[in-house]
């Protein structure tokens, strides 16, 4: 979508002289009615203002974008004013604002407001695209500024002409390094003179879609991904398939490989359905390096797949336990838990629940990366019975596998259906619903019952009790050390695969009813952003003008536990950030365990900070690691030359 559709020259106010931002949203507002885009003015106007009452829209950088969904909106559409003294937004860097945005979106248009937002960040990111809109002379000239940026972010508009390079880019959270890896190959194929498209599978679901015209007509494909994406579309064409980490770090070098590498076209899958897994077939996955590298990293693939759809449950299911404790502690002493009010016996009773239904997801989605849509209920059902504990004998031997038995009867239900499928591949076509009504479920279902209860629940029941009873048992110096181990993990890799097994940690151990250990993996998340942000604050010689502008953005993810808000600083200095974020880290998780704090949530940084135990003391950590990692950047960090310390 270009946000040039959606803006046109009789709603761009500039220069003008509104003193409050109700003087400037009343323009914006008439702006928008005499052209057409509202059929009720006031009904939008009262929808926007309570979008403000909720939470300021100031971004910072003297930057607004209220917006609402409205019943009062005809058509999709934008308005924008440029102001020449700024007027007081609430913004979070506490600056005026001068550039204002106004969305408005129909009641029924989904997502239209967080499509338009993503894509202003991009350019707002940039002080100078905020300048050039500033101080542009008339709407023409402002849209032109647009229309640039637009350019450079998006490549040629569909029907301009087909693309030499395609990508897709997932990460397992769907958050950062997705689009993070999305804006690298955006940036370097516009500095390299590369026409690409990147279609990105964020948190909440693909954007800017390839489609068959492009895919045909294209070069090579690059999936950059670390959990599934839809691959079948991609059959017999050359596709290179990458770690999205990858795409982050070295895009030169990957584009560069795509356009000279003697890639070959990717294999028809097995068996052609609609349910197939959304992995590259093996045969098509060699271009990632050595068998044993490939073989490791479409492992990975399949397990980011099931934790992806895991980690709600988590989170869910966490922060509504977290509150239901935290009602019954400030309303009852003495009760059972869950029954001090009705209020936290409903929340409660729904946090177990998504609690419970966390291990079915992870393995049966696992077992459908490996195997496709056939191998979800058996790995589900095979999820099921690792949580439930069934095992062999009396009732009272039963012992849960817990998280590793899910992983491995997802595992187990993925290669059984896919040997199911070898074995049935040449059964005629008039035979296919037989197999997926009834022989993959009845098999699948027998089979995963009698793997699990006999093979994986009893052993590994009783290692998670001996693993459960040691970490219930450390103390002191080995309980301060794992602490430091922990948060030092989280910073290793900024949410790659080493900062995901040290959180999972946490949330295993949390469901577990340890609260301690996820307080440690929390708050080592939490310093690389906080400890980057303050290094750009109290040292700006030691970053650029873009860096610095960006710092109170990354001050917000610090907040609110998003550590791939450091990764662009690490980028462009590892041997500095890095380290300095992993001592600031470690130094936070040990001074966690050393003081006795947990957290009940699993998710939500400062945010659940009233829910934790002893929270002023994890307040205390998080501001000590925070400020050691700030103080080494300090120290470390060379200056940089003076023009881009002021650009």
């Amino acid at each position: 979508m270009r946000i040039t559709d959606l803006l046109g020259p009789r709603r761009i106010l500039l220069h003008a002289q509104a003193k409050t931002k109700q003087e400037v949203l009343a323009a914006l507002f008439q702006a928008l009615g005499a052209d057409g885009c509202l059929k009720d003015t006031e009904t939008f106007r009262q929808d926007v203002l309570r979008r403000e009452d909720q939470g300021g829209t100031a971004v910072g950088g003297a930057v607004a974008i209220p917006h609402a969904k409205s019943r009062g909106v005809s058509r999709p559409s934008l308005a924008a004013m440029t102001l020449e003294q700024g007027v007081d937004w609430g913004a979070p860097d506490g600056q005026p604002v001068r550039l204002v945005f106004l969305i408005a979106a129909p009641a029924d248009a989904a997502d239209l407001h967080v499509q338009v937002l993503a894509g202003l960040a991009r350019g707002l990111m940039e002080p100078g695209f905020c300048a050039d809109l500033l101080n542009a002379p008339d709407p023409a000239a402002f849209l032109a500024v647009l229309d640039r940026e637009n350019a450079e972010k998006q490549g040629p508009a569909a029907g301009g002409g087909s693309y030499e390079l395609l990508a897709v880019t997932a990460c397992p959270m769907g958050v950062a390094h997705t689009f993070m890896a999305a804006e690298a190959l955006e940036r370097t194929a516009a500095e390299m003179g590369v026409r690409i498209k990147v279609e990105t599978n964020g948190a909440d679901g693909p954007k800017n879609v390839l489609t068959p015209a492009e895919i045909g007509a294209a070069r090579c494909i690059i999936v950059a991904a670390d959990r599934s994406v839809q691959t079948e579309r991609f059959t017999g064409h050359t596709v290179l398939f990458v770690p999205v980490a990858e795409a982050v770090r070295q895009p030169e070098r990957l584009l560069r490989r795509a356009l000279t590498a003697d890639i070959p076209p990717m294999a028809a899958p097995l068996e052609p359905s609609r349910a197939l897994p959304e992995t590259p077939p093996a045969a098509s996955a060699g271009e990632v390096g050595q068998p044993l590298a490939r073989m490791g990293h479409q492992a990975y693939n399949y397990l980011m797949s099931g934790i992806n759809h895991m980690i709600p449950f988590v989170t869910g299911g966490g922060i509504l336990l977290a509150l239901s404790y935290f009602l019954d502690r400030a309303n009852v002493a003495d009760l059972t838990f869950g029954s001090g009010t009705s209020l936290s016996w409903l929340l409660g009773q729904a946090g177990n629940i998504a609690f419970d239904m966390m291990y079915p997801v992870l393995s049966g989605f696992l077992a459908m990366a490996i195997a496709g849509q056939p191998a979800f209920f058996p790995g589900a059902v095979g999820g099921y019975l690792a949580w439930a504990g069934v095992a062999p004998g009396p009732a009272s031997t039963w012992v849960s596998s817990g998280f590793w038995g899910a992983i491995l009867s997802g595992v187990l239900a993925g290669l059984f259906i896919n040997g199911l499928r070898r074995l049935c591949a040449k059964w005629p076509a008039g035979l296919e619903a037989l197999k997926t009504t009834l022989l993959y479920p009845v098999l699948g279902l027998g089979v995963m019952a009698v793997l699990v209860i006999v093979f994986l629940n009893p052993p590994l029941g009783h290692f998670n009790d001996w693993l459960y009873s040691v970490l219930e048992s450390m103390q002191g110096g080995s309980r301060i050390a794992l602490g430091a181990v922990l948060g030092a993990m989280m910073a290793c890799d900024f949410g790659g695969p080493i900062n995901k097994a040290a959180y999972l940690f946490g949330t295993v151990t949390l469901s577990a009813g340890q609260q301690s250990f996820m307080a440690a993996a929390m708050l080592g998340g939490m310093v690389p952003p906080l400890g980057v942000a303050l290094a750009c604050t109290f040292f700006p010689s030691r970053f650029s003008a873009s860096q610095r502008h960006s710092s109170v953005m990354v001050y917000l993810m610090g907040f609110s536990f998003i550590t791939e808000g450091a990764l662009p600083y690490a980028l462009r200095d590892p041997l500095r950030v890095i380290p300095s974020c992993m001592v600031g880290s470690a130094l936070a998780g040990a001074l966690s365990m050393a003081w006795g704090c947990g957290v009940p949530a699993p998710h939500g940084g400062l945010y659940v900070l009233p829910l934790a135990t002893n929270g002023g003391w994890m307040l205390l950590a998080l501001a000590l690691g925070s400020a050691v990692t700030a103080l080494l950047l300090g120290l470390l960090k060379q200056p940089v030359p003076q023009a881009d310390v002021s650009a």
